[in-house]
């Protein structure tokens, strides 16, 4: 299993997100570099994002989820044309940030 593992939830439909672009970048003093992005599948995960061998070094983190793009499939507009969540990694444990989205509004939490 990928380290870092994600999840979306339109809490709208109460059903998964899928097609959303997520992009995992590391701060590298002020600059964000990219290290890898991928897109939810039909239940709104991506079980790949890092491969399975890669350990992320200590640090701090964001995950930038593009989510206008998945309302504009939907023909919903939305407030929230992308939702960056930063953490840091302090471990070389799994850590899964699941993202609770809808058009006006959205949270997130440590999940297991």
């Amino acid at each position: 299993m990928s380290q870092i593992t994600t999840h979306i939830l339109d809490t709208t439909k109460g059903k998964p997100a899928p097609g959303v672009t997520i992009i995992l970048a590391k701060q590298a003093n002020t600059a964000w570099i990219e290290l890898t992005r991928g897109v939810t599948n039909l239940d709104g995960r991506i079980p790949d994002l890092l491969n399975k061998e890669t350990t992320l070094d200590l640090g701090i983190y964001k995950m930038t989820f593009l989510t206008k793009e998945y309302f504009d499939q939907e023909a919903i507009a939305t407030f929230y044309p992308l939702v960056e969540i930063i953490f840091e990694v302090n471990s070389t444990e799994h850590y899964h940030i699941p993202l609770l989205l809808n058009p006006f509004g959205y949270s997130t939490y440590r999940g297991s």
